[in-house]
């Protein structure tokens, strides 16, 4: 596999690349990570199953929407590709920060800005991409609540019981989400799509996003997704309510937002993420 990766970052930067050190790095999904170099050029690749590429193709098309629409660093996709057993995606390498620093504010101002463009009138994306290794269905709607009841919660809801597993009788969670979120008035935005403290950091004090499932919808998913693992700094949250501030609404369509996330994680790695899924169904339907 390492000839066909030096063969095509040396077609993609138009200079013979054959890397002389290779290093495994930690990942938190099943995704192989590895830090190439040759002692000039650095280059981080994710490696996957030969079966997974469209998944890595749909990364690179986020990061690029991400570059041309947001004040953030983001990885550079240097090239996609496949052999007979493996997919991967080689990216430019950045050295991010290893200390705190009294930064998180630029982030949320940067969120904030990347969200303030309504350039698109419809909500999904041209292609379906992945949230972390689950397809996310991204079919075009006019109305918000039909996308996100439809093709978050209620595609998320079949993939469980394809396994067996049902929490509520899905039409009813989808008609209680489609009414929770009849009312709400949106603007399409471009979203990170798994905006979290494991896909932000920071390169000389400037924020640095990757990872993205990107797709345009309520700019909420992002706060509420950014609240749920780990939350951020309160900077963060000030500053991106002095940009572009969030409706007092919001913590009535936090749980609703972060039910997504959740279900994936039930989907993918089952154990107590099927228990936390439970309850906070059972949160909702009250």
């Amino acid at each position: 596999m390492w000839k066909t990766v030096n063969e095509q970052i040396s077609q993609a930067i138009h200079y013979d690349f054959k890397h002389t050190h290779k290093q495994q790095l930690q990942s938190t999904n099943t995704d192989k990570l590895f830090h190439i170099t040759n002692g000039t050029h650095n280059y981080l690749v994710k490696v996957a199953l030969k079966n997974e590429l469209e998944r890595l193709e749909s990364e690179s098309l986020g990061l690029k929407l991400l570059t041309e629409n947001g004040v953030f660093i983001v990885p550079d996709c240097i090239t996609t590709g496949a052999n007979i057993e493996f997919s991967f995606i080689v990216l430019e390498w950045l050295e991010f920060d290893k200390q705190p620093h009294p930064t998180w504010n630029a982030m949320g101002k940067g969120l904030a800005m990347l969200h303030q463009k309504h350039q698109q009138a419809m909500f999904g994306f041209d292609v379906d991409n992945y949230l972390a290794t689950t397809v996310q269905p991204n079919s075009w709607h006019k109305k918000w609540n039909i996308f996100y009841a439809e093709e978050r919660i209620g595609w998320q809801l079949q993939l469980l019981a394809e396994k067996g597993i049902i929490f509520i009788e899905p039409e009813r969670l989808i008609n209680l989400v489609k009414e929770q979120l009849h009312s709400h008035p949106v603007e399409p935005s471009l979203l990170h799509g798994d905006f979290w403290r494991g896909n932000v950091g920071f390169i000389n004090t400037v924020p640095s996003i990757f990872n993205p499932a990107c797709y345009y919808g309520d700019r909420e998913v992002d706060i509420a997704m950014s609240e749920l693992f780990a939350p951020l700094p309160d900077d963060f949250y000030s500053a991106y309510n002095q940009q572009y501030p969030l409706l007092a609404s919001f913590e009535q369509r936090k749980l609703i937002y972060q039910l997504y996330p959740i279900l994936n994680h039930a989907n993918i790695f089952a154990g107590h993420y099927l228990t936390q899924a439970k309850q906070h169904i059972e949160r909702l339907i009250k």
